[in-house]
């Protein structure tokens, strides 16, 4: 699969330490195991000049006091919240500065939702997205769906995906792949020159 650096962005869902790290409240350690497959596909991309996009999940303490249905606190417990060692990417991630790389904030599973995703890669040419990152199921798998909702062309790259449970990673790659989007493995991606 060979895709265009300057129409392409990695976009990398939740590395986070309340998901990757063992101190985690959300801990997985098949997240934790994603870590390095993700820094590479990641340096692989800057090698290349693809863009690159991270996303970090972050609540409130009261996003869901009001909450009529929506409330993760009441799914999932606290967790990653705003301005805590939790929320934070996890140190082997680090952003860099720059015109080409973007780290988005969110407060739902869906990286589109009420952010400025949508527009920054519209701003940059963006058409197609390498997906990585953490839950499958989750916040991978709504971020991929959105993203094709908007004709954008999400590819998973299936080896660099964290979750907790196999089969729930293996129905999100395969429901990726059938209905909205592309699943392939990390060596299958290749950068033009």
């Amino acid at each position: 699969m060979q895709l265009d650096p300057t129409d392409t962005a990695v976009i990398v869902v939740d590395m986070q330490n309340g998901f990757c790290h063992p101190d985690g409240a959300l801990y997985a350690p098949d997240s934790e195991a994603a870590v390095d497959p993700v820094a590479e596909l990641v340096a692989d991309a800057r090698e290349a000049g693809a863009s690159v996009v991270f996303t970090r999940d972050v609540h409130p303490p009261e996003q869901f006091e009001d909450a009529h249905y929506y409330d993760e606190f009441d799914r999932w417990g606290e967790h990653v919240l705003e301005g805590s060692w939790e929320a934070e990417l996890v140190e082997d991630l680090d952003p860099r500065e720059g015109d080409d790389e973007l780290v988005v904030v969110k407060h739902t599973y869906d990286a589109f939702y009420q952010t400025q995703l949508e527009g920054w890669l519209d701003a940059h040419g963006v058409d197609d997205l390498v997906i990585c990152g953490t839950l499958a199921n989750v916040c991978v798998l709504h971020t991929a769906s959105s993203a094709g909702l908007r004709d954008y062309r999400p590819i998973l790259a299936e080896d660099a995906v964290g979750f907790i449970e196999a089969d729930h990673r293996e129905y999100a790659l395969e429901h990726a792949d059938w209905l909205f989007g592309e699943v392939t493995d990390r060596d299958a991606i290749e950068f033009a020159e």
